[in-house]
């Protein structure tokens, strides 16, 4: 009997597979960091202390040793990989499970992509929990690949590796008693309900949690997050590519406060996870900001797994899956050694070798232009227009009132002023639908970029300064069967592959890096100085982040929950 045999282990009478000995215990349930030893058997930890024999015995000799780290929320989509590829990144950096929300993927291809996205995490090093995609689409205002309601999901939850209902973005559709969403809700409402709630404040962030939804990963204020935390709710930090909210948040940290908040990557590009890290660089920060080394460990695995209902990891104690990291200095925080289910599973920054069986996807395609009517020209109806305010580091975006300079009756961009065209071109069923509008802040003096990563619905988004440009570019994705590119004029300067459903690459994440980084220096050859061009051109299209966004459809008023026109008078 598997239970006698660690019962023997852990008495002592039988000898473990694995013993740490001389470590220095991160202890996030007492708050200590004490030397002691480790044993381990079947992939469980049996015991703590002295006097354990092993198989195999490890001299950490002082090190830290710590629990595996757990990411509160992610999409794995945004790193352009899939799953193991993903898990070649994060794990060596001591990420032993992620909470991963498939709303990209599903949005495209449906149920298909949950299914595939189980597929490639099977037989991995990563643990994959899902939280099922509660908004496809996301509104009614963008034209998504796919369309879920509560009797298309309510099955999954039987699924082991199904945790509840992923973010909540439709936070209108809570507040206003819309049926299907409350149905969702209902459905789920036994198991962990997460939130997206930007901005939600008063008694509206009041109905929010009555419903149900106990988390949140938009804060971007210690405002903010307060009130939602004395209303209960988790606190899901965030680092991600584009949004850079742990700076901001770490002053509310409290010692009463702190075990009700978590770390989370939300959406990291592949360079980011490779050069920073995933939420070992969110730790790192934390320590450096001079936050307690224990305290910030708990916030990337105690707390996420408390909150995920994860009962069996997030910290070192008899009976725990033996998912562990090793490290030297808390303020580099740098792991190097990674042990998962009781196995050294990466060193010094890489994955030690795996037999990995080769897991087949059956996936259509995913790129359905209606090219007939592809139009870039924007006649004038006006003089000023409300133009899309990109804002550096933040995916919340402003409704700028500017004025449009015209040509022979048509609007045109202003360079000296950085106002480019915008599109969305619905690339799912060919239904010719497409929104036209102006972003300022992409910093293009010239040129065109375009990306079938669009969240959350994920049609092609391009922008630039000329309608030759722009037609180069979306000709360019759509030849890929999706991805990013870069065009000037009728050159294409350099372009990114994502052929599963548009999102994301087959090929190794150190390949998928290197090219993004030269699509992302042609962006910056052509004048942009972001960090990330295409990270901020995919959340220009995201609805349900304030306050001015465009899809397929047209401008939408975040704060309103409408259409608005382009021009203003």
């Amino acid at each position: 009997m598997e239970l006698n045999d660690m019962l023997r282990v852990a008495r002592g009478d039988a000898p473990a597979d694995l013993v740490l000995r001389n470590a220095r215990l991160v202890n996030v349930y007492s708050g200590e960091i004490y030397p002691t030893d480790v044993a381990i058997y079947n992939a469980r930890i049996v015991g703590l202390g002295p006097g354990y024999a092993g198989q195999r015995e490890i001299d950490l000799q002082g090190s830290y040793l710590a629990p595996g780290l757990i990411d509160a929320h992610v999409h794995i989509e945004s790193s352009m990989v899939g799953v193991r590829q993903f898990a070649q990144a994060v794990v060596p950096k001591g990420v032993t499970s992620v909470i991963a929300d498939p709303h990209e993927i599903t949005n495209v291809l449906g149920l298909d992509g949950i299914r595939y996205m189980f597929d490639q995490a099977k037989y991995g090093q990563l643990s994959m929990f899902v939280m099922v995609p509660s908004c496809v689409p996301a509104t009614h205002m963008a034209t998504a690949g796919a369309y879920l309601e509560a009797k298309d999901i309510a099955a999954l939850q039987n699924d082991r590796w199904v945790l509840g209902l992923g973010e909540m973005m439709n936070y209108p559709g809570v507040l206003n008693g819309d049926p299907n969403t409350l149905e969702k809700i209902d459905a789920f409402k036994t198991r962990v309900l997460d939130g997206h709630a930007p901005g939600l404040t008063g008694k509206a962030l009041n109905a929010y949690l009555t419903a149900g939804i106990g988390s949140d990963h938009e804060c971007t204020t210690v405002d903010e997050a307060l009130e939602k935390l004395r209303l209960g709710m988790y606190i899901l930090i965030r680092e991600a590519t584009n949004a850079h909210n742990l700076a901001a948040l770490l002053p509310m940290l409290t010692a009463d406060n702190a075990r009700r908040i978590c770390f989370c990557t939300d959406d990291r590009h592949p360079g980011d996870l490779l050069d920073e890290g995933s939420v070992d660089h969110l730790v790192r920060t934390a320590v450096r900001s001079g936050v307690d080394l224990v305290t910030a460990i708990r916030m990337a695995t105690l707390n996420t797994a408390e909150w995920f209902r994860l009962y069996d990891r997030g910290g070192i104690r008899p009976g725990h899956r033996a998912d562990l990291i090793v490290f030297d200095d808390p303020q580099e925080f740098c792991v190097r050694m990674v042990v998962r289910s009781g196995l050294v599973v990466a060193e010094d920054g890489t994955m030690l070798p795996f037999d990995l069986p080769e897991r087949p996807s059956y996936l259509r395609g995913s790129m359905n232009v209606n090219w007939h009517t592809v139009d870039f020209t924007i006649p004038v109806e006006g003089t000023r227009a409300h133009v899309i305010g990109a804002v550096p580091d933040h995916l919340v975006t402003e409704d700028r009132m500017l004025e449009i300079p015209t040509a022979s009756g048509f609007a045109v961009p202003d360079i000296e002023r950085d106002i480019l065209k915008m599109a969305v071109i619905e690339r799912h069923m060919a239904t010719g639908q497409m929104g036209k509008g102006f972003v300022q802040g992409l910093g293009l003096r010239r040129g065109a970029i375009a990306s079938t990563i669009a969240h959350d619905h994920h049609n092609l988004v391009v922008a630039g300064t000329d309608n030759i440009s722009l037609s180069t570019a979306v000709g360019a994705v759509a030849d890929m069967g999706g991805g990013l590119a870069v065009a000037d004029g009728v050159r294409i300067l350099a372009r990114l592959p994502l052929p599963v459903a548009g999102l994301m690459s087959n090929k190794p994440i150190a390949e998928v890096r290197r090219v993004l980084d030269e699509v992302t220096g042609a962006a910056r050859t052509l004048g942009s100085g972001l960090h990330d061009p295409f990270m901020v051109l995919s959340f220009l299209a995201l609805e349900v982040i304030p306050h001015l966004k465009l899809t397929d459809q047209g401008l939408v008023d975040v704060d309103q929950f409408k259409f608005v026109p382009l021009w203003a008078e």
